[in-house]
């Protein structure tokens, strides 16, 4: 002891003396140089112009550049940091163009995050459809005072002095209010407000008994979304409970519409459809997990919501004259309510060195409690069927188990596998009960420090309970009939992957998947499936400044079905084969160190579709839909200083497409239809853009 004193005392002696000499120091000019944020305001502001050579609603979709001419290209991201956690954020992207966005967030490390934001995404459709009809994108569609409307057949009406180009798109826009915060005693707060706000038009369609045309379907609804959550979280105990609301507002609730066809009986001049009604959802969740051992965890999830519908009924019919021969509605609303509930739990324990095994058991329940209710039936405005009709109240209740096991035999080896089990009751449907099977396993090797191996076959089979016939909806079907998502199935599937580290320089990869689907019981529908799909990609870095990558990829699906036209045994087959492949390249390289940067992608995809029927009398297959996109852009940023740079690009886009749905269907080749006629998809557009950007 009296040899150890004075080593302890020495050594205290030397921390306070150390201390001391510490509290001395002048820190005001250390620096950190590895902590990850910087202290102070940074940001960066792009200024900018950009050209579009070509008009192309199809190019524009979700880019929002559509439109032919110049657009300013401006964006800024600025942010400040303080020294005892306080930050702010700022970021703007293409305010000069439909795709603006905007945010902006505040906080404190560790206390508490406030963010706010915007955006707008643009969506196009059918480019180069035209309409006769005037008031598209509002609830009525009027015809124009024309001699020829309404007409007997398309050839009859005034078509060619009457057709308009149509626009049809819509333009999404987001708000959105986050914040959070860190109260006492280990609890977390969030509030999440979102809405969302969508204006334009769609394509849709209306008849009259034997005779349709295309119809520009307005666009003007809300969702409103608000979510609330506290967590709570320990070393061993992280639980969430929470609070949704969706709430969705249709602003147009029907479109209305003037029958272009000849009437065939009186007063079916005008048509009416519904829109999507109003409505609503409220759920209240919950989770937790639990460490309980330090090699068993569990945790579980729940929800339960309701989803409730009460919009006014229109009226069941237009036409005057049909309409004191037709009953009252049963009700003003479908007051409709669906009950949901959402719940799993997971175990995860590792019993012993390398062996990880997962179980898992969920169920979902859709619970529809709407009233059943007979209406009466009108066949587009013209004509009152003798019976009535009832909603049926659809619902599912889906169970699912899963249990799978990890095990790293060695460095070398990783093997998986396990078992999936699922089950569906689906009232109201043809097999009610289905259930399905799947065994599964997946084995890694590296079989040398370069190479690596993997291979997953899986096996699943599904069967239903007695197949019979649903007669309280609709028509009944034919008896042979067995519909995909119900019928018998055997699927099995794999998949193969191989990545070779060549060198230092040089990785490849290698691909397979395969899936096949056999509908052994079926004799008219689906009969079988098959997808093979095979990848390649390659990493290359030619030196220090330079570096390539490119990838391939081909798929080729095919299936085939069978039918009826004589409600009985099969006497006609339908065969179709798709086939995708896509290239791309990418290239980066710094010309000048720390000047120059230079970069080049490019992209080529090519996609086929054929489909054959035979009834026996050797008809011709249908033509070979096809379509090609080539996307090819270049970009060189060169830096003019310290905090100045300028970047240039050339964004090149040509599109190309062949399909006889919609070629060789214009307004008036089909006698009673009345089509936009809109080719498919087929342009060449240019995007060139010169940025400045300014960093402090």
């Amino acid at each position: 002891m009296r040899i150890h004193s004075p080593l302890f005392l020495l050594a205290a002696l030397g921390v306070m003396t150390g201390a001391a000499a510490a509290a001395n120091v002048d820190t005001s000019a250390w620096k950190c140089e590895s902590c990850p944020y910087p202290k102070g305001i940074t940001g960066a502001v792009d200024v900018g112009v950009g050209h579009v050579s070509d008009s192309s609603t199809s190019f524009g979709s979700y880019n929002g550049l559509d439109r032919r001419g110049s657009h300013l290209v401006l964006g800024a991201e600025l942010s400040l940091r303080g020294a005892d956690g306080y930050y702010a954020e700022l970021n703007a992207a293409e305010l000069g163009t439909d795709i603006r966005s905007l945010s902006a967030q505040s906080g404190r490390e560790g206390l508490y995050n406030l963010r706010l934001g915007y955006a707008e995404l643009p969506r196009y459709e059918a480019e180069g459809a035209r309409t006769p009809f005037l008031g598209n994108g509002s609830g009525m569609l009027t015809l124009p005072a024309l001699a020829g409307y309404p007409a007997a057949t398309t050839l009859a009406m005034p078509l060619a002095g009457s057709l308009n180009a149509l626009q049809l798109g819509s333009q999404a826009k987001r708000f959105e209010l986050v914040g959070s915060w860190v109260g006492q005693q280990r609890w977390t707060y969030r509030v999440s407000l979102r809405r969302d706000v969508h204006d334009g038009s769609k394509a849709g369609a209306g008849s009259f008994f034997a005779t349709s045309a295309q119809l520009a379907l307005p666009v003007d609804h809300s969702t409103d979304l608000v979510e609330l959550s506290a967590s709570y979280a320990t070393s061993r105990l992280q639980a969430t409970v929470g609070y949704q609301l969706s709430q969705f507002r249709q602003g147009t609730e029907a479109l209305s519409w003037a029958n272009p066809f000849a009437s065939v009986v009186a007063g079916d001049n005008r048509g009416q459809l519904a829109m999507a009604p109003s409505n609503q959802f409220h759920q209240i969740t919950g989770s937790a997990g639990y460490q309980l051992t330090p090699m068993l965890r569990a945790s579980a999830d729940v929800a339960v919501g309701r989803m409730t519908q009460n919009a006014s009924y229109l009226s069941a019919t237009l036409n005057s004259g049909l309409a004191a021969s037709v009953p009252a509605l049963p009700a003003a609303s479908l007051d409709g309510r669906v009950d949901t509930f959402n719940a799993n739990v997971k175990l995860s324990a590792t019993p012993m060195a390398g062996l990880r095994i997962h179980a898992l058991y969920a169920r979902d329940v859709r619970d529809n409690r709407t009233a059943v209710l007979s209406y009466p039936m009108v066949s587009t405005d013209m004509f009152l069927r003798p019976d009535q009709r009832s909603n049926t109240p659809f619902g599912l209740t889906q169970d699912r188990f899963k249990l799978n096991a990890d095990y790293r035999a060695s460095g070398l080896w990783k093997l998986s596998g396990g078992v999936d089990w699922e089950r569906r009751d689906r009232p109201y449907t043809e097999a009610v009960t289905t259930r399905e099977t799947t065994l599964w396993g997946r084995g890694t090797l590296q079989a040398h420090e370069d190479v690596s191996l993997s291979l997953k076959l899986a096996h699943a089979e599904r069967e239903h309970s007695t197949y019979g016939i649903a007669y309280w909806f609709g028509g009944a079907q034919n008896p042979l009939m067995r519909k995909y998502n119900l019928a018998a199935r055997t699927r099995d599937s794999g998949a193969a992957r191989a990545d070779w580290t060549v060198n230092a320089m040089v990785s490849v990869g290698l691909g397979l998947d395969y899936a096949r689907d056999d509908y052994h019981d079926t004799a008219i529908g689906l009969k079988d499936a098959e997808t093979v799909n095979l990848s390649a990609d390659l990493s290359l870095a030619l030196s220090e400044r330079s570096s390539v990558h490119a990838f391939a990829q081909g798929e080729r699906m095919r299936s085939s079905q069978a039918g009826s036209q004589a409600f009985g045994a099969p006497d006609w087959t339908g065969r179709y084969k798709d086939r995708f492949e896509v290239i791309g390249l990418g290239l980066k390289h710094a010309a000048i160190p720390d000047k120059l940067d230079i970069g080049a992608d490019l992209s080529i995809s090519r996609a086929r579709s054929d489909i054959a029927v035979q009834t026996g009398v050797l008809e011709p297959a249908f033509p070979t839909a096809k379509s090609s996109l080539d996307v090819a852009k270049l970009y060189a940023t060169y830096k003019l200083g310290p905090q100045w740079s300028v970047t240039g690009s050339w964004w090149h886009q040509r599109a190309d497409a062949n399909d006889w749905q919609l070629d060789t269907v214009q307004p008036a080749t089909v006698s009673n239809l009345l089509a936009f006629g809109n080719p498919a998809p087929s342009y060449r557009v240019n995007v060139l853009r010169l940025v400045l950007r300014h960093g402090f």
